[in-house]
């Protein structure tokens, strides 16, 4: 099973129904103790017990797709609690045990199936690619989908990137874009920053119009891209999924990507740069017509500060800012 299969188990699983063969989604909903996987990790299962995806790491799997089977025969959904001993759970890799609920819902027309409708608007949300959580009341079985802005919980949940249910006992499965993280000069700091990005989940793009700069020799495997700052924003589109830092601090490369991203939904705008050409930059940015409110959307100097000397102890200092700002808002 690749990676990139692991993480399109809604799209799977409604392949499956359309082709006649049955699917059922298995969903953690939520954990205790030392679980292999978090909440909002699914496993789907066709109807000849084919599998796509996990919710324990293989500690329950068997389980769940007998259940999953059954729960195809008769068009009903259920949650389930595992408890993992402290035996099963080593053999997988973990410390100790813990205990897991699983969501299994049937793909179909039955009055509390999962709807093929609902699904396939949550898949076509997902390609978009949009935000949307998946609601679930399992007191009832309703369902429907949410979007930023629709519910107070759903938005912290978007903004942790953590599914998981809430104290009125729906369940929420949180259904994010990528994360991306566009670098604007192919300077030493890039070079650490995009490898660090990477490992935070990030899809790192690298922005510099000077061939030596940015060359494939200096940053092996990257996406380069060697348009005219602006430019290259226009053509990747940041949404609010995406963190832009600029590293050059030379006004003609990093102003026009920041008047571009001042305008833009992204979550997190870096500039490097001392306090004085800071200072520098937001008088061109007032000048140029910014608010105030819009010109205090940029960190900087960037990074938190932490007393970072080196190039890699300054992107890591710009990452921590970065997941701080995701995650807290």
């Amino acid at each position: 099973m690749t990676e990139a299969a692991h993480d399109r188990i809604p799209e799977i699983a409604l392949d499956w129904h359309r082709a006649g063969r049955g699917a059922v989604l298995a969903t953690v909903v939520e954990t205790w103790g030392s679980a292999p996987r978090q909440a909002g990790s699914q496993l789907a299962i066709s109807g000849t017990g084919e599998i796509m995806g996990s919710v324990s790491g293989g500690c329950v799997e068997g389980a769940v797709v007998t259940e999953a089977l059954e729960a195809l025969a008769d068009g009903r959904p259920r949650l389930l609690t595992f408890g993992v001993s402290d035996e099963t759970a080593f053999a997988v890799g973990l410390a100790c045990g813990g205990t897991i609920r699983v969501l299994v819902e049937p793909v179909g027309d039955g009055p509390s199936a999962l709807p093929p409708g609902l699904l396939a608007d949550l898949v076509a949300a997902r390609a978009a690619p949009r935000a949307v959580a998946y609601e679930i009341i399992p007191a009832s079985w309703t369902r429907r989908l949410l979007a930023p802005g629709q519910d107070a919980a759903a938005d912290a949940r978007f903004r942790a990137d953590r599914s998981g249910v809430e104290e009125d006992g729906r369940f929420l499965a949180i259904h994010n874009p990528p994360l991306r993280l566009i670098v604007v000069g192919a300077v030493h700091i890039a070079q650490p920053l995009l490898a660090i990005a990477r490992l935070c989940g990030y899809a790192p793009t690298l922005i510099d119009p000077r061939a030596a700069f940015g060359s494939a020799g200096r940053f092996p495997g990257e996406t380069i891209l060697d348009d005219w700052p602006d430019e290259a924003l226009a053509a990747l589109a940041p949404d609010g999924r995406t963190a832009i830092v600029t590293l050059t601090h030379d006004p003609k490369l990093d102003d026009p990507a920041i008047r571009f991203a001042l305008r833009s939904p992204v979550f997190y705008l870096g500039c490097l740069g001392s306090k004085k050409t800071h200072a520098s930059r937001v008088g061109r940015l007032t000048e140029a017509g910014f608010s105030e409110s819009e010109i205090a959307r940029i960190h900087a100097p960037v990074g938190l500060a932490i007393g970072a000397k080196s190039p890699a102890e300054i992107a890591v200092s710009i990452m921590a800012q970065i997941t701080a700002a995701l995650r807290q808002g």
